[in-house]
């Protein structure tokens, strides 16, 4: 159980898929601009991911390793499209607002390379828990960055007008995006350093 929770646990600061390791960069920081489109981006990223780590991880053995990335394309393939078919029939707006970044989803580096290099190796437990704590570790990550250049660039939250008179456009535009991104890293640094030396002095206190 232990070994379950630092797996979930490690997506979300130590690994974080944007923070710390900086795969998947594209789609975030242009899906960023409101938080309906932060989260369910995020949360489409987290099914993609948890339900493609359980089915490679369920059949690992049967999988020969001449094909696997092929196969790993695939799996993953039929989940985005899953995902995608859900968001156009129940949340039509939202597939239109993420666009083709939906769809992208197939060849986004944090699910292959958490595939290829996790699930393909270890049992469906941990599969479970290193595909929630990379999706949900993802998608905290871009409700935050959509929450401060919605706030800043529109003036709104979830598209409700929160500020009076002239927003800052420049962080609804790419570079406002990169900079609070940016902040988002050194918060993450931070938190990292700051996980570290609680460890450190947890291990000092034992000896």
């Amino acid at each position: 159980m232990k070994k379950w929770f630092k797996t979930l646990t490690n997506g979300l600061v130590n690994e974080n898929p944007l923070l710390v390791l900086m795969i998947g960069l594209c789609s975030s920081l242009a899906v960023t601009t409101s938080v309906i489109n932060g989260i369910g981006m995020g949360l489409s990223m987290t099914f993609v991911l948890v339900m493609s780590e359980v089915v490679i991880s369920l059949f690992k053995k049967l999988i020969p390793n001449s094909v696997r990335i092929p196969v790993f394309i695939i799996v993953i393939a039929a989940f985005t499209t899953i995902i995608d078919y859900v968001l156009q029939a129940y949340f039509p707006d939202l597939s239109k607002a993420m666009g083709v970044f939906i769809p992208l989803i197939v060849v986004n580096c944090i699910i292959m390379g958490r595939v290829e290099a996790f699930s393909s190796k270890v049992s469906v437990p941990l599969a479970i828990a290193d595909g929630l704590g990379m999706g949900l570790g993802y998608t905290w990550v871009l409700a935050g960055i959509s929450l401060v250049r919605e706030i800043l660039g529109n003036g709104s939250i979830f598209d409700i007008p929160i500020i009076e008179g002239d927003p800052i456009l420049f962080f609804t535009l790419a570079p406002g995006g990169f900079l609070v991104f940016a902040l988002f890293i050194s918060f993450g640094l931070w938190l990292k350093a700051r996980s570290g030396a609680a460890v450190n002095r947890d291990k000092a206190g034992c000896c």
